[in-house]
C-alpha cells in the first residue's frame, strides 16, 4: 500500500477504496466531519474532483454495503452515541448471559470488552488480543485472541490466508476457520463471515493496565475504506514499530459504527471532534519551504493518528512485524530492544521510533508581545549555570495551560514567553462570526485537545522550520470549525440537520490519557518532540528538562513539550523549545527593536566580536586576511599591473580631462504625470467630494477659495530631499498659488516638514495658519503613514524617552487638527494594514486603493513601463519561468548557521554581518587579483562583486551598477562600511566604485571624484552640487549600505542591479516589515524591450488590487536567451561546495584576461539592440517569446542538472548573444570547469559594449533574501497567497481573534481592508488604541483618507497631482459660467422727445416716469432670434439683421463668462456650510424634513373649473401662513404691511418655478438674502414634488395640478399671479378685520428664474450736486461709474422701500454684461421689457394674465399687455442680474420624440404638422410647443412678404408669438381703453390671429391696412371654433382663402393660408 512518490495518489485502486469511503460517509445520516487525510493531504476541490468517476471495488465492498439489516449503511450518529470511558471496567447496560447471548461465547463467558478489560487473559506467544465487531452489538467490542501471522501488516499487506484464534472466555483454542470462530462467539452473522469485516482493532493496556480499544487493524483492498496508513519512501506505517511494546499502528478497514469512518477509536475518543483532531495540522497542501517534498507529503498522506499509549500485550516483547515479514521473521523472535517505559525522575521517557517526518514549512514566531504576567506556583525552578553554554542557544519556554513555576538561578539564559498562553486563551472563546453558522451553542476546543493539537504540529515541522502562532491558530480553528460547524456539502441520500449535534455527547481527551497520547503522536520524529510527564506540577517537568539539556540528551530535540496532569480538571503545560536553530530565532524574535539594537551594541562595544574577527582571520590560507591585503597593496602601490583594473582607470582618467563619450542609455526622466497617477489623483478627488456631498456637512468645499498643504515624512534626510525634489518639480506650489515665478528651494521647505524632533514648531505654525484662513482649504499629508504609530500616551509615560516617541499621534492627531473643518488629513502608505483596524479613524468609504491595470485583459492605462512589484517577483520563482528574481544563498546561510552553534551569545544579526562582509571582502580580493579567496565566498557574492567592478568598463562614460546591501542595525552598517572601505583602499579600488553609507540621519556621502562623475553625467555646472538622494546616483557604481530599522520610503535609482537583503531580521518577521523590505526592489521596467508584443495571458486575474499573489499577475516574464531550459531546483544557485563554487566562479568575471569575460547571465539577459538576434531565434524561442510579454530573464540552473545543449549554434546565430548559462550551471556536479563548452568566439563577443544602464532601464534588479524570508515569501497557504500574507499585519496590531479565516487569494485591496478591519485590533500602544467601541462607526474622522498603492509606484506624484485638480476645482466650484451678451437691438433705440435726467435719484420720480415713452425693443440677448417689436419710431429704419442661428447652437453658442462667486450668491444643493445648515432644514427646533401637505383650492373663471394647489410647507415655516382654528387648514399666506418699514425681512414673497433642475436649481438663497427672512417658494410640477421635497426638504413647495404637468414656464407664471391674486384678496379680508385698510396690503410678488445667481449694482459719481439739472454735454465728461456685486437682500430693499411704488405694475432690473457701457448705466430707469427676474404689482395686474399655454417668450406677451393695459413697467438700470448658464433643466427638458421609434430622433420643424383631426400623431409633445416652436422656424413660408420686410411687419392681435427673427412684428390690444401704438401710417404684410377672444371685432380688424397679397393666419382650438371666428370677423370680405376640410387639400403645396384681396 505504500506510495513511492511523495505526493501524489498513484495507484487506481487506492483511488476507488478512498471514494468509497467518501461516498459512505456522504450516504450517512450523521453529519460525520470530513475525514482527516482530505485536509492533510487533499484541498477539498482537489479532493472532489481526484474522487469523481470512482467506482467500486470488488464485490466483497457490494456486499458490505447490502447488509441492510446486519450492518446498517447509515451507522448511528457518533455525537449522539456514548462510547465506553477509556480505562473504565464499568459497563454501559446489563445484559443476560446465556448460551446464545450476544456478546458472549456459546459457553457463556464475557466477552465483552467493558466486561474484560481489568481480567488476566492468557496470551500464547505469537497471538494479539484484537476486537471483533458485531452488527447486532454495535456498541461493544469482542475481545479474541488472534494468531498475529494471520494478521495484515503495517502496509496491509502480508496476512496468511485463513484464520487462527483463541476464545479468551472459556480459553477453547485451535479455531482454525473464522466461520466457525464468528459462531463460536456470537456474532450472529447471516452472510459469509470475513475476519477482514469483523476484526477491528488491535487491543492494548492503558497506564492503568486496562485493556482499552487500539489502532485500527489495517486490512488491505476492500476493507480499506478508512485511509490508508503509509509512511514515507520506505518506511512501514505511520507510527513506526514502537520499541517499548508490540501492536503495530494500522489503519481501519471501514467505518465502525459510533465513530467517523476512518477514524481509529483511540482518537474518537480523544476530544470533542469526532474526526481525527490531528486533521488540522496542516491548512493546506504539504509545502517544504515551498517545495514538494516527499517526506512532507508522505507525512501528510499519513494524517498522524493519535493512538493510545502501547503495552505489551501476553508474553510479546518484540516490537511487531518489521517492513518485509517473508523475509524470515518469526513471531517469537525478540525484538532489538527491551519494552517497557524508562522511568526517570517519575517522568516517562519519550517514545523512541525509527520513522522520520516532517511537515511543510509554517513559518515563525509572532512578534514579540510580553504583556502577559507569568503566573508562578509552587516551588522554584534553578536554571543551571552554563546552559546556554552547553546547549549552544537559550532555551525559549512557552507558558501553556494552567501555573507556571517561578524560574531561578541563571535567569539569563532562558526565555519566557506568552505568546502560547495567548494563543490557547484566544482559541477558548468562540467568535461572534460563526454564531451565524448556528455555533453559538457550540464548546471551544479542550485544553487537552489544544496540547495535543500543539503536539501534532510540532512534530510536522522540519529541522529548518520554525513554528508560527498563525498557523497553530488556524489549525484550532480548523478543528473546532470542523466539529461544530454544519457541512457545506450535502449528504447524497439523507437531508442535512441545520445544526451539528450538541458536542458535549462526545468523549473528551482526558487528563489521564493527554501524557501517552502525546507521547504516541511523537514518537514518529526521530526524537524532535519529547514529551515529559509529571506527577505533581510543572516544575518537577522543567527540573528534568534542565537535567536532560546538561546532560546532552537532548541534542536531537527541538521541542520539549511538558505536561502536568495531575490537577484536575485543569492541566498545566509548557512547552520548551531547545532547537538550536528553532531557540535562536524564537529568543531574537521576542525581543523588541529596541533590545534588538541594545544587545548588538553591547556586543559592538564590549569586544564580543572580536572572536568572530579571529575566525575568519584563521580561515585565510596566508594566515591574516589583512597581512595578505596589506601585501597585496605593498605590490601594486605606486602603479597598477592588473589587466583587471587598466582600462577602468584609464577611462576614469579620460573622463577627468573633460572628453565626455556620449552614453545613449543615460538621462534623468523629465517629470511627467503618469495616466495611473492622473487616475489616482481622480479617485482622490472624488473621495473629497463625496465627504462634501453627504449629508453630514463635514465639509464645505464651496467656502474654499485656495489650496495649501503639508507633507508630513518620517525622519530620513533622503526621503527629505526626495519630497522636496518631487514638490518643487512639479509646478504644484505655482499651480496653488502659493507662490510666485521664481521657487526656491527654501521656499519648498516650508511645505514638508521631517518628523523629528523640531517638527512641532513647524506644525504649529501650520495649525495657525490654517485657523487664520478659514476659506483655505488645507492637505495634511501623512506620507508612509505606517511609521510610528505609537500613541502619545506613551511619549507622556516616558517623558524622558525620544521626542520623537509617538510624535506622529500628538500632531497629527490632536484635537486642532480633528476639529479644524478646513484641514483635509490623507494618510499615503503601502503597508496600510496597520491603519485597518477595528479602532481605526479612517471610513471604509474613504480609502482609495491603487487601480487595477487590467480589466478584462483591456490596458485600462496603458504606459511605456509596467511596474514589477512583490507579486511578479514572486512569479519569477515559479517553475516554468525563466531566472528567479528572488534567490537565497545557501552556502551563506550554511556558514551563518555554523557559527551561530559556534558563538551562541552572539545576536545572528552580528553573526549574519560579519560573514556577509567576510563574504565581500573575499569577493573583492578574488576579483582583484587573489585567486585563493574564491573559497571565501559565494557564488552569489562573487557574481554581485565582478559585476560590480567591472560593469564601468561596458559603457564609455563608466557608467555602472549599483548594489544594495541592506544592514538594518546602524552599528553593524558603520562597521560593515569601514571594513568594505578599508578592503576596498588595499586592493586600490578606491575610484572603481563607492562605497556609500545611507543613515536615515544623515545626508549622503560620496567622493569628490564620483560627484565630479555625476556632475558630468547629469550636465550640472553648480559648483557645490552634491547628491542628495539616491536617485541622483543613476550610473554610478557603489555599495550602498542602507541602515536604519525600517526604509522611510527612500526611492533608488533604475541603476539599481542587485538588492541583497540576507541581513535583514528574519527573526521578528510581521507581514509589514516583509513586504517593505522587498520593496526596495520595486522598479519600474521598460515594456519597449525589443521583444515581439504577444496577448495577454488569457488566464489573468482581471483585479490588479488583488493581494501579491503568485498568480494572478498580468504578464508572463519572457527570456531573453533560451527559454526552453527549466529549473529544476531550488533558487538557491549553490548546490556546489564552496570550493566548487568559487573555483567555478571565475568564469564569471568581466576581465579582458578570463575566457568567461562578464558575467554571462547578466549580458543574457541585457536587451539586445540588434535586432536580427531576434530574428534568429530558433522557433521555440519565437513561440515562446508570442506568448510572453515580460521583461527579458534568463533562465538559472543548478549545476549539472540542466546542461545547456549546443552552446555554439546559439552564439552562432546571435550576433551578440553570449552562452546562457548562468555562473552557477557552469560546473558540472564533479565541480570542473565548463570552459571548454564555451566557444571560442565568445571571447569577442564579450568585447561588446553595453551600458550597465541599457540593461537597468529594462530589467528589474535581482533580490538576495535569507533562506527564513525566502521560504516564507515563496510558499503559498491553503488559499493559495504567499505565506507571508498570513502573518500579522504590523508589529502594532494584534489579531481580534483565533477564529479568523485565512486571506483569500481573490480578495482586493478593498476586501483586504476589510478583513483587517474585522480581524486585527490596535495594541495598548497604537495611536488608535481606544478610539472607539468596536463596531460603532460614528468616530470615523469625516475629513481623513487613506491611499495605498504599492511601494515605488508613484504616490507622491498622484497626491501632488491631486492637490493640482483640487485646486483647480475649487477654484471651478467658487466660478460659475454666466451669460454675458451684449443687449441687442441698442442701436435701433431712437431718443425720444422726454428723457429721465435726474441721473443720480435712487428711485424714480413717479410723474417723470410716467412721461417715459415704452420701449417696445427686446433687448434680452436670449431672444436675438426673436421677432422685431415694431413702434411707429423704428418702423420704417430697421436694417436686415445677421444670420440667424440655427436653433441647436443657441446654447452652444452663447457667450459665457467665468465668474468667482461672492458671498452674496445663490446656490445649488451642492453648497454646504456652518452658516445655512438651518436653512436648508437642521433646525434644532424641528425634526428634519418634518413636512405637512395642505390643499388650497380657488375658481377661476377662465378655466372653467375650480384650481386645486397643494402646498408642501415644513413645521420651520408654517408661521408664513394662516390656519383655520381649529382644524388646522390652510387658509391663506401672510402678507405684510405697505407702512412696515422693518430691514430685517424681504417683505415680497419669491416664487421660483423649476423643472429638471432638482439638484442645480440656485434655490439656496440664505446667502443672497444675507441671512434675512424671506418667503421662497418653488414651484414644481406634480410628478417632480417627490424629488424636489428630498433634496430641498426645508423649502415651501406649490405643486402644480396634475393637467399642468406637460405645460410650459406660461402655466407656473399664470398660476403664480392668479393665487397671488387670490390671496391678496383673502388677506386684505383677513387684516380689514384687524382694522387694517386694503390698499395697505403689501401687493407684490417676486418671480424669479431658478438661475439667478448674482446681483450687482452700479455706484455713479455724477460730478456732486450739478447732475441734477445739467444737459447730456456737460455730464458726460463728469460721468464715471462701477459694478460691485451686492446681496439681494440690499437690492430687495432698496426697490420695496421707493417711493409711490404701488403705483408700478412690473419692476425688474438689467441683465449683467461685462460690455456694459456708459450708456446703458446713464439712464438710471427705463420703461421697457422685464425679464428673469421680476417684481410684480399682483392688484394692479389683476385684470392682466399670463398665457398659461405658452413655452416660449411669454415675458415678452406679458410686458405688451400690462403696458397695453396703459399699467408702468420700470428697470431699475443700475442694478443687474447674473444669470448662471445650466446644461440641463428649464427649457431643455422640453424633448419632442417620436412615438413611433424608440430610439431618440431628430425631429425637424416640418414634421410638427398633422392633418386635422388625427387621431395619433406621431410625436410626443404637447400640440402648443410644437406650434410655437414651427412658427419660429416656418414662419416665412405663411407670410412670404414679410420676410426682411421690417417696413411692412405683421399685424399680431392680443399676442406675441415668435415668428422668427427674419421677420418684423406689430403688437395691437384689442382691449377698450388700451395703449396701442399709431398704426395709420403702417401697411402690414400679414395678420395673425391667435385664439382671439370677443374682444376682436370685424370693426377693430378693418382700422388696419395691408399690402396687397399680405397673407392672414387665423389659429383656434378646433375646426368649429375657426369656422365660426371667420364668420364673426367677416374675413371672407377682405380675404380669399380656402378652409382646409380635407386630408388632401392640406398637403396642397399653395393655397396655404388666407391672401389678402
Amino acid at each position: 500500500m505504500g506510495n513511492s512518490y511523495a505526493g501524489q495518489l498513484r495507484t487506481r485502486r487506492f483511488e476507488e477504496v478512498l471514494h468509497n469511503s467518501i461516498e459512505a460517509s456522504l450516504r450517512s445520516n450523521s453529519l460525520a466531519p470530513r475525514p482527516i487525510f482530505s485536509q492533510l493531504y487533499l484541498e477539498a476541490e482537489q479532493q472532489l474532483s481526484a474522487l469523481e468517476g470512482g467506482s467500486r471495488v470488488d464485490n466483497e465492498e457490494e456486499e458490505e454495503e447490502g447488509e441492510g439489516g446486519l450492518e446498517p449503511s447509515c451507522p448511528p450518529n457518533p455525537y449522539q452515541m456514548h462510547p465506553p470511558p477509556e480505562g473504565c471496567c464499568t459497563t454501559d447496560e446489563l445484559i443476560l448471559k446465556s448460551p446464545t447471548s450476544r456478546g458472549f461465547c456459546q459457553a457463556g463467558k464475557d466477552l465483552r470488552l467493558v466486561s474484560v478489560s481489568s481480567e488476566p487473559i492468557d496470551v500464547p506467544t505469537g497471538f494479539l488480543l484484537v476486537g471483533a465487531k458485531s452488527p447486532s452489538l454495535p456498541d461493544h467490542l469482542l475481545v479474541c485472541a488472534v494468531d498475529k501471522r494471520f494478521l495484515p501488516d503495517d502496509n496491509g499487506h502480508n496476512a496468511l490466508l485463513g484464520f487462527s484464534g483463541n476464545c479468551v472466555g472459556c480459553g477453547k483454542k485451535g479455531f482454525c476457520y473464522f466461520t466457525e470462530f464468528s459462531s463460536h462467539i456470537n456474532l450472529k452473522l447471516t452472510t459469509q463471515p470475513k475476519k477482514q469485516k469483523h476484526l477491528k482493532y488491535y487491543l492494548v493496556r492503558n497506564a492503568q493496565g486496562a485493556l482499552t480499544k487500539g489502532p485500527l487493524i489495517c486490512w488491505r483492498g476492500s476493507e480499506s475504506r478508512g485511509r490508508p496508513s503509509t509512511t514515507g519512501t520506505g518506511s512501514g506505517s505511520l507510527f513506526p514499530p514502537l520499541d517499548s511494546s508490540g501492536p503495530q499502528a494500522a489503519s481501519s478497514s471501514e467505518p465502525t459504527p459510533g465513530t467517523s469512518p476512518g477514524v481509529p477509536m483511540g482518537v474518537q475518543h480523544a476530544g470533542p471532534v469526532s474526526d481525527h483532531p490531528s486533521q488540522t495540522a496542516a491548512t493546506g497542501p504539504a509545502v517544504f519551504n515551498g517545495k514538494d517534498s516527499p517526506k512532507t507529503q508522505q507525512l501528510v498522506k499519513n494524517k498522524l493518528p493519535a493512538m493510545p499509549r502501547p503495552s505489551a500485550l501476553g508474553v510479546v516483547s518484540n516490537s511487531g512485524p518489521p517492513k518485509k515479514r517473508h523475509k524470515g521473521w518469526s513471531p517469537e523472535s525478540p525484538s532489538a530492544t527491551d519494552g517497557g517505559y524508562s522511568q526517570g525522575g517519575g517522568n516517562r521517557a519519550k517514545y523512541e521510533s525509527t520513522g522520520t517526518s516532517c511537515m511543510p514549512q509554517v513559518g515563525l514566531a509572532g512578534p514579540a508581545s510580553v504583556t502577559f504576567p507569568v503566573v508562578a506556583s509552587g516551588e522554584p525552578v534553578s536554571v543551571p549555570d552554563n546552559l546556554m553554554k552547553i546547549c549552544k542557544a537559550k532555551p525559549v519556554i512557552f507558558k501553556g495551560h494552567g501555573n507556571f513555576p517561578y524560574l531561578c538561578g541563571n535567569l539569563n539564559d532562558v526565555v519566557v514567553s506568552p505568546l502560547l498562553y495567548t494563543c490557547y486563551q484566544n482559541s477558548q472563546s468562540v467568535s461572534r462570526a460563526y454564531e451565524q453558522h448556528g455555533a453559538c451553542a457550540a464548546q471551544p476546543i479542550s485544553q487537552e485537545m489544544q496540547l495535543l493539537l500543539t503536539v501534532y504540529y510540532l512534530v510536522q515541522l522540519a529541522a529548518d522550520q520554525v513554528p508560527l502562532m498563525e498557523d497553530l491558530e488556524q489549525i484550532f480553528l480548523r478543528s473546532w470549525r470542523e466539529s461544530h460547524l454544519t457541512e457545506t456539502r450535502q449528504p447524497q441520500q439523507a437531508p442535512p440537520q441545520p445544526f451539528p449535534p450538541a458536542p458535549g455527547a462526545v468523549a473528551q481527551v482526558t487528563s489521564a490519557q493527554l501524557p501517552w497520547l502525546a507521547g504516541l503522536a511523537a514518537s514518529s520524529c526521530n526524537d524532535s518532540v519529547h514529551i515529559i510527564e509529571c506527577t505533581h506540577s510543572l516544575a518537577e517537568g522543567l527540573s528534568e528538562m534542565f537535567r536532560l539539556l546538561v546532560e546532552g540528551k537532548l541534542a536531537k530535540t527541538n521541542y520539549v513539550v511538558i505536561i502536568c496532569a495531575c490537577r484536575s480538571p485543569a492541566i498545566d503545560s509548557c512547552i520548551a523549545v531547545t532547537g538550536k536553530y528553532q531557540a535562536r530565532i524564537l529568543s531574537e524574535s521576542l525581543l523588541t527593536p529596541a533590545e534588538y539594537q541594545k544587545e548588538v551594541n553591547y556586543a559592538l562595544l564590549t569586544g564580543k566580536v572580536d572572536s568572530l574577527g579571529a575566525f575568519f582571520s584563521s580561515l585565510c590560507p596566508e594566515g591574516d586576511i589583512d597581512v595578505l591585503l596589506d601585501k597585496f597593496h605593498q605590490e601594486n602601490q605606486g602603479h597598477i599591473s592588473s589587466s583587471l583594473t587598466a582600462s577602468s582607470v584609464t577611462k576614469s582618467a579620460s573622463l577627468d580631462v573633460g572628453g565626455a563619450p556620449t552614453c545613449t542609455s543615460y538621462g534623468l526622466e523629465p517629470h511627467h504625470v503618469r495616466p495611473f497617477q492622473l487616475a489616482v489623483a481622480q479617485k482622490l478627488l472624488s473621495h473629497v467630494c463625496s465627504i462634501a456631498d453627504s449629508s453630514t456637512q463635514n465639509l464645505d468645499l464651496g467656502s474654499f477659495e485656495k489650496v495649501d498643504f503639508l507633507i508630513c515624512i518620517p525622519p530620513s534626510e533622503v526621503t527629505y530631499q526626495q519630497t522636496l525634489f518631487h514638490v518643487w518639480h512639479s509646478g504644484v506650489l505655482l499651480e496653488l498659488g502659493l507662490e510666485k515665478e521664481h521657487v526656491t528651494k527654501q521656499r519648498v521647505e516650508q511645505y514638508v516638514l521631517k518628523l523629528d524632533a523640531e517638527a512641532q514648531t513647524k506644525f504649529k505654525s501650520f495649525l495657525q495658519n490654517s485657523f487664520q484662513n478659514p476659506h483655505t482649504l488645507f492637505v495634511l499629508i501623512h506620507d508612509h503613514a505606517h511609521w510610528d504609530l505609537v500613541s502619545g500616551a506613551v511619549h507622556n509615560l516616558c517623558s524622558q524617552s525620544d521626542l520623537s516617541v509617538g510624535l506622529v499621534d500628538r500632531l497629527l492627531n490632536c484635537r486642532e487638527v480633528k476639529e479644524a473643518p478646513n484641514i483635509v488629513t490623507l494618510h499615503v502608505t503601502s503597508f496600510p494594514y496597520a491603519l485597518q483596524t477595528q479602532h481605526t479613524l479612517i471610513s471604509p468609504y474613504n480609502e482609495i486603493h491603487w487601480p487595477a491595470s487590467y480589466s478584462s485583459g483591456v490596458d485600462l492605462y496603458p504606459e511605456n513601463k509596467k511596474y514589477f512589484g512583490l507579486s511578479e517577483f514572486i512569479e519569477s520563482t515559479l517553475s516554468g519561468h525563466s531566472l528567479p528574481l528572488l534567490r537565497y544563498d545557501s552556502s551563506f546561510e550554511a556558514m551563518v548557521t555554523a557559527l551561530g552553534k559556534r558563538f551562541p551569545r552572539l545576536h545572528s544579526a552580528v553573526i549574519r554581518t560579519f560573514v556577509l562582509v567576510q563574504h565581500y571582502a573575499a569577493a573583492m580580493m578574488a576579483v582583484s587579483g587573489l585567486s585563493q579567496m574564491k573559497s571565501y565566498t559565494s557564488v552569489e557574492t562573487l557574481e554581485i562583486t565582478q559585476n560590480l567592478i567591472n560593469s564601468p568598463k561596458q559603457c564609455p562614460c563608466g557608467h555602472g551598477l549599483m548594489v544594495l546591501l541592506r544592514v538594518p542595525c546602524s552599528p553593524l552598517a558603520a562597521v560593515a562600511y569601514e571594513r568594505l572601505a578599508h578592503v576596498r583602499a588595499r586592493l586600490a579600488l578606491d575610484r572603481h566604485f563607492e562605497i556609500i553609507l545611507g543613515d536615515p540621519s544623515s545626508s549622503i556621502t560620496v567622493g569628490k571624484h564620483f560627484v565630479k562623475q555625476l556632475k558630468m553625467w547629469q550636465k550640472i555646472e553648480e559648483a557645490e552640487w552634491r547628491p542628495q538622494t539616491y536617485l541622483e546616483l543613476e550610473g554610478l557604481p557603489c555599495i550602498l549600505i542602507f541602515s536604519g530599522m525600517d526604509p522611510h520610503g527612500e526611492s533608488l535609482p533604475r541603476s539599481l542591479r542587485y538588492c541583497d537583503l540576507r541581513l535583514i531580521n528574519s527573526s521578528c518577521l510581521v507581514r509589514t516589515a516583509l513586504e517593505q523590505e522587498l520593496g526596495l526592489a520595486a522598479y519600474f521596467v521598460s515594456t519597449e524591450a525589443p521583444l515581439e508584443k504577444g496577448v495577454p495571458n488569457e488566464a489573468l486575474e482581471s483585479d490588479a488590487e488583488k493581494l501579491s499573489s503568485t498568480d494572478n499577475e498580468d504578464e508572463e516574464l519572457a527570456t531573453e536567451g533560451s527559454t526552453s531550459e527549466k529549473r529544476s531546483r531550488s533558487h538557491d544557485s549553490a548546490c556546489s561546495p564552496p570550493s566548487s563554487k568559487a573555483s567555478s566562479s571565475a568564469l564569471c568575471g568581466e576581465s579582458s584576461a578570463q575566457p568567461g569575460g562578464p558575467s554571462q547571465r547578466e549580458q543574457a539577459r541585457s536587451p539586445q539592440p540588434c535586432s536580427p538576434s531576434d530574428e534568429s531565434r530558433v522557433p521555440g524561442d519565437k513561440q515562446r517569446l508570442r506568448a510572453s510579454q515580460r521583461p527579458p530573464v534568463i533562465s538559472r540552473h543548478s549545476p549539472g542538472l540542466a546542461p545547456q545543449p549546443d552552446y555554439g549554434l546559439k552564439t552562432s546565430q546571435r550576433s551578440v548573444q553570449v552562452p546562457v548559462t548562468s555562473s552557477s550551471s557552469q560546473l558540472s556536479s564533479s565541480g570542473s570547469s565548463s570552459s571548454s563548452t564555451v566557444p571560442s568566439a565568445s571571447t569577442v563577443i564579450l568585447q561588446a559594449s553595453h551600458c550597465s544602464m541599457t540593461r537597468a532601464c529594462q530589467q528589474p534588479p535581482i533580490v538576495f533574501l535569507p533562506k527564513l524570508v525566502y521560504d516564507m515569501v515563496t510558499s503559498t497557504d491553503s488559499s493559495g497567497l504567499p505565506k507571508a500574507a498570513s502573518l500579522l499585519p504590523s508589529h502594532s496590531v494584534m489579531w481580534a481573534s483565533s477564529f479568523r479565516p485565512l486571506l483569500s487569494k481573490t480578495m482586493t485591496s478593498t476586501e483586504q481592508s476589510l478583513y483587517y478591519r474585522q480581524w486585527t485590533v490596535p495594541r495598548p500602544s497604537h495611536m488608535d488604541y481606544g478610539d472607539r467601541a468596536e463596531g460603532r462607526g460614528d468616530s470615523f474622522h469625516p475629513r481623513r483618507l487613506l491611499l495605498s498603492g504599492p511601494p515605488q509606484i508613484g504616490k507622491t506624484g498622484a497626491y501632488l497631482q491631486f492637490l493640482s485638480i483640487l485646486s483647480r476645482m475649487l477654484i471651478r466650484l467658487t466660478e460659475v459660467d454666466v451669460y454675458d451678451e451684449e443687449e441687442i437691438n441698442i442701436d435701433l433705440e431712437e431718443e425720444s422727445d422726454w428723457q429721465y435726467l435726474h441721473h443720480g435719484d435712487p428711485w424714480p420720480d413717479l410723474e417723470l416716469f410716467r412721461k417715459l415713452p415704452f420701449d417696445y425693443l427686446i433687448h434680452d440677448p436670449k431672444y436675438e432670434d426673436a421677432s422685431l417689436i415694431c413702434s411707429h419710431h423704428q418702423g420704417v429704419k430697421r436694417q436686415d439683421r445677421a444670420n440667424p442661428r440655427k436653433p441647436e447652437e443657441l446654447y452652444v453658442r452663447r457667450q459665457t463668462s467665468r465668474m468667482r462667486l461672492s458671498k452674496y450668491a445663490a446656490y445649488n444643493t451642492y453648497h454646504h456650510c456652518e452658516q445655512c445648515h438651518q436653512y436648508m432644514g437642521f433646525h434644532p427646533r424641528y425634526q428634519l424634513y418634518e413636512s405637512t401637505l395642505h390643499a388650497f383650492a380657488f375658481s377661476y373663471s377662465m378655466l372653467g373649473e375650480e384650481i386645486q394647489l397643494h402646498f408642501i410647507i415644513p413645521k420651520s415655516k408654517e408661521h408664513h401662513f394662516v390656519f383655520s382654528q381649529p382644524g388646522g387648514q390652510l387658509e391663506s399666506m401672510r402678507l405684510p404691511l405697505v407702512t412696515d418699514k422693518s430691514h430685517e425681512y424681504i417683505k415680497s414673497p419669491t416664487f421660483t418655478p423649476t423643472t429638471g433642475r432638482h439638484e442645480h436649481g440656485l434655490f439656496n438663497l440664505y446667502h443672497a438674502m444675507d441671512g434675512a427672512s424671506h418667503l421662497h417658494v418653488l414651484v414644481v410640477k406634480e410628478y417632480e414634488m417627490a424629488i424636489y421635497k428630498k433634496y430641498w426638504p426645508n423649502h415651501i413647495m406649490l405643486v402644480l395640478p396634475s393637467i399642468f404637468n406637460s405645460a410650459g414656464v406660461g402655466a407656473a407664471h399664470f398660476l403664480i399671479k392668479e393665487l397671488s391674486s387670490h390671496n391678496l384678496e383673502l388677506e386684505r379680508s383677513r387684516q380689514e378685520e384687524l382694522g387694517i385698510k386694503p390698499q395697505d396690503i403689501w401687493p407684490f410678488i417676486v418671480i424669479s428664474d431658478d438661475s439667478c445667481v448674482m446681483w450687482n449694482v452700479v455706484d455713479v459719481d455724477c460730478g456732486g450736486d450739478r447732475s441734477r439739472d445739467v444737459t447730456l454735454p456737460t455730464l458726460s465728461r463728469e460721468f464715471s461709474w462701477s459694478e460691485r456685486n451686492v446681496s439681494l437682500k440690499y437690492i430687495m430693499q432698496h426697490i420695496e422701500a421707493s417711493p409711490n411704488i404701488t403705483h408700478y405694475a412690473l419692476i425688474g432690473m438689467r441683465k449683467w454684461s461685462s460690455k456694459t457701457g456708459s450708456r446703458e448705466v446713464r439712464k438710471p430707469f427705463s420703461r421697457c421689457h422685464v425679464h428673469d427676474f421680476i417684481i410684480l404689482n399682483v392688484d394692479l395686474t389683476q385684470n392682466v394674465q399670463y398665457n398659461q399655454n405658452r413655452f416660449l417668450c411669454d415675458d415678452v406677451d406679458f410686458n405688451l399687455r400690462v403696458h397695453s393695459a396703459g399699467l408702468l413697467l420700470c428697470r431699475f438700470n443700475r442694478f443687474s442680474v447674473m444669470k448662471k448658464q445650466m446644461a440641463v433643466g428649464g427649457h431643455r427638458s422640453l424633448h419632442i420624440t417620436s412615438k413611433v421609434s424608440d430610439h431618440p430622433v431628430a425631429v425637424v420643424p416640418a414634421q410638427y404638422i398633422c392633418a386635422p383631426d388625427s387621431k395619433h400623431p406621431f410625436l410626443a409633445a404637447p400640440a402648443q410647443l410644437l406650434l410655437e416652436k414651427f412658427l419660429q422656424q416656418h414662419s416665412h413660408r405663411f407670410f412670404p412678404l414679410s420676410l426682411r420686410n421690417h417696413g411692412h411687419p405683421v399685424l399680431l392681435v392680443d399676442c406675441y408669438l415668435n415668428l422668427g427673427s427674419q421677420i418684423s412684428v406689430c403688437y395691437v390690444s384689442s382691449r377698450p381703453h388700451s395703449l396701442n401704438i399709431s398704426c395709420s401710417d403702417f401697411m402690414f404684410s400679414g395678420l395673425l390671429l391667435y385664439l382671439c377672444d370677443s374682444f376682436v371685432g370685424a370693426s377693430f380688424l378693418k382700422k388696419f391696412h395691408f399690402l396687397k397679397g399680405a397673407t392672414l393666419c387665423v389659429i383656434c382650438q378646433d375646426r368649429n371654433s375657426l369656422r365660426q371666428t371667420v364668420v364673426r370677423l367677416e374675413l371672407e370680405d377682405e380675404w380669399q382663402f380656402r378652409l382646409r376640410d380635407e386630408f388632401q387639400t392640406a398637403n396642397a403645396k399653395e393655397d396655404l393660408t388666407g391672401r389678402h384681396i
